[in-house]
């Protein structure tokens, strides 16, 4: 090998890991995701995109979500590290046994938000055992004003976040205005809880959402208890509420004793 080609092939190794490692960003961020999106999100070309979303898999970051579409998201070997890294992987330890038992209360879904800045991320969840449920997939990110847990989060921020968050570029997730969403935040302030009927993110998903904050009081996740609408009765929604409001409040309380 001459020496002028030594250089070349160090600068294609390292541009071949950047791009994998660039994949496996945007794959973080907008999972379930296919390669022919990736691409385009990406700008790396769909054989290059490929190749790197293989390599991912066989290093167990990735995983094919949904076969029939190809469609690929994160694996908990991710999700374990990005919490490390945040100093709250003891979060997922603390909130699951809380997070089964109002599973079990409530033959519900319950899935756990952690705050990431303006977004929040799926890194919890306990199924119900009916048939017809509501599924995120762990390590899901989403805007805080697309979900009951984010507004049960943005209910405990400063006027001036909130009016940041607000501000942010308009996403798809977008059902209501700025103002309407602000009104939800005061109500879900004024009642300790945030409810969802169908009208953000995901159609036909009825939740209610309570914080939990850290051992400085800061709201840093939340508890979202995902029905379809269909199953939903309006008139279990005090009930429903105060058992996703107690166990926020217990998992707050296992937070602070840390």
């Amino acid at each position: 090998m001459t020496d002028d080609a030594k250089p070349r092939t160090s600068v294609q190794s390292m541009n071949s890991v950047l791009s994998t490692l660039r994949v496996l960003e945007e794959v973080a961020i907008r999972q379930p995701i296919g390669v022919s999106e990736l691409a385009r999100a990406t700008r790396i070309p769909k054989s290059t995109v490929q190749r790197c979303l293989v390599t991912l898999q066989q290093a167990g970051w990735l995983r094919i979500v949904d076969p029939d579409l190809s469609r690929w998201g994160v694996t908990m070997k991710v999700l374990a590290i990005g919490l490390r890294g945040a100093g709250k992987q003891d979060l997922q330890v603390l909130a699951a046994p809380v997070l089964k038992r109002l599973a079990a209360e409530t033959d519900e879904t319950v899935h756990l938000a952690l705050r990431d800045g303006h977004d929040c991320i799926i890194v919890g969840r306990e199924d119900t055992t009916q048939i017809i449920r509501v599924f995120l997939e762990l390590g899901t990110r989403l805007p805080l004003r697309a979900t009951s847990a984010g507004v049960a989060i943005m209910a405990c921020l400063e006027s001036e976040e909130i009016d940041e968050i607000l501000g942010d570029e308009p996403t798809e997730y977008d059902d209501l205005s700025p103002a309407e969403l602000r009104q939800e935040i005061e109500r879900t302030a004024e009642r300790g809880y945030s409810v969802n009927m169908s009208a953000w993110y995901r159609p036909h998903v009825s939740s209610i959402g309570a914080v939990i904050k850290d051992s400085s009081k800061q709201p840093v996740a939340a508890l979202a208890l995902s029905i379809p609408q269909m199953r939903f009765d309006p008139a279990r929604e005090d009930a429903l509420a105060r058992l996703t409001v107690a166990a926020a409040d217990e998992i707050t309380t296992l937070i602070s004793a840390c």
